[in-house]
């Protein structure tokens, strides 16, 4: 995979993400001071995150633990308050291929990828929760751009099955293992392993650990890693305290584990399989890369992320974004008991509570059970068990959403 000239894969230096996503505060100066603190540490590429919040989040919609701890009381409320339109968004791009670095960004509705195709994104992300969002991911691969797939709080068929939907994207296509929480365990890079086996494409880190933790993924396959830069872990919003200061961000690129990793092209996670266990020469690398004195120590490490559960599972404090803030398909309007439901009647919200994304398709020629209100995900309770027609629906096109 490549984005640009850039060439990611294991044979690669690791490509090095700045996630800003919300650390801007909705303030389109502060994203372009941020943009440039990437580039002065050395990313690879800086990212943003595009939504419309009448789009993606339904009236059912709810905070995650990680959000209240951080102050927040209403999710509508705060995510309104950290939008960027395409317009601001647009300085950003500019900004960072100014600085010579790449401009990515995580779109978060399907009705919004037409508009963010008007900007000169070198790669398109997409978030976690949206490893079900079918209509939005093949809205994403329809661009011809690489992607990016992120897989917290997924578990590995899940992860299959969304591959299986991009896979005439391959050749530009990339996974990151995730861990849906903030902050997130420090072994819990082990999953870069198990996707790299399992799907055969190149894959990554998103990190939210506390610090630098996440650095050793590297030295497991990891090809990307993704990190949050902020301009004062103490400022208010939801993700600040799982970032990386400016400086520290700088630390972080110009890591040894980085670094050595670079220098060592270390493919050990492309032999691990279930059988295998990690051999004392590859300890004594790893011990290297990691600045161990104990090789013991450092080949009980890389046994632990071969075999331990966090390799790909959903873990328990996973769980709560999970519900949260994977999109479910829900009511565009009113609808009324007996009526026959129409595509135009649907879209795709958070949150997770109703019948998921990718299975909008079965709703469709549905007769409502009950009477639906509108902007609530719809549940299976709402619907017929049979079809009331024979004609199969297949998306044409992105469903209407009640968003303005």
């Amino acid at each position: 995979m490549q984005i640009g000239e850039r060439k990611i894969g294991v044979n690669h230096p690791p490509y090095i993400i700045a996630e800003i996503g919300v650390n801007h505060d909705g303030e389109v100066a502060r994203a372009l001071s941020l943009t440039d603190a990437a580039a002065d540490a050395g990313a690879d590429a800086v990212k943003l995150q595009f939504f419309e919040t009448d789009r993606l989040m339904s009236k059912a919609a709810k905070l995650a633990a990680y959000q209240k701890n951080a102050g927040e009381s209403d999710p509508i409320e705060m995510l309104k308050r950290l939008e960027l339109t395409i317009d601001e968004m647009a300085l950003v791009v500019d900004r960072a291929h100014e600085r010579g670095i790449h401009a990515i960004v995580t779109v978060f509705s399907t009705e919004l990828v037409e508009i963010a195709e008007t900007l000169a994104w070198d790669a398109y992300k997409t978030a976690s929760p949206d490893i079900v969002n079918r209509p939005l991911l093949e809205a994403l691969m329809a661009t011809g751009k690489p992607m990016i797939v992120s897989t917290g709080a997924s578990e590995l068929d899940e992860v299959v099955r969304a591959v299986g939907w991009l896979d005439e994207a391959r050749d530009r296509l990339a996974v990151l293992q995730c861990v849906s929480s903030y902050p997130a365990p420090e072994t819990a890079f082990g999953g870069v392993v198990a996707l790299a086996n399992v799907t055969g494409l190149p894959a990554g880190y998103s990190d939210h650990t506390k610090g630098y933790e996440g650095q050793r993924a590297a030295a497991f396959g990891a090809c990307i890693l993704e990190k949050h830069i902020t301009y004062d872990k103490k400022a208010a919003g939801p993700d600040h305290k799982a970032s990386l200061w400016e400086a520290q961000f700088k630390t972080y690129v110009d890591s040894s584990v980085v670094n050595a990793c670079e220098q060592n092209h270390i493919t050990i996670a492309r032999s691990y399989t279930t059988d295998e266990r990690p051999s004392i020469s590859s300890a004594r690398l790893i011990a290297d890369i990691l600045g161990f004195d104990d090789v013991g120590a450092a080949w009980a490490l890389q046994h632990e992320v071969q075999r331990n559960p966090v390799g790909k599972n959903v873990l328990d404090c996973e769980r709560d974004v999970r519900e949260v803030a994977r999109q479910s398909v829900v009511s565009a309007e009113a609808i009324s008991k007996g009526t026959v439901i129409t595509s135009e009647m649907l879209t795709i919200k958070r949150p997770g509570t109703g019948i998921l994304a990718y299975e909008i398709d079965t709703v469709v020629g549905r007769i409502a059970t009950r009477a639906i209100e509108a902007d609530v995900p719809i549940v299976q309770e709402d619907i017929e068990c049979q079809s009331s027609s024979k004609k199969s629906w297949s998306s044409p096109g992105p469903a209407r959403s009640s968003g303005s």
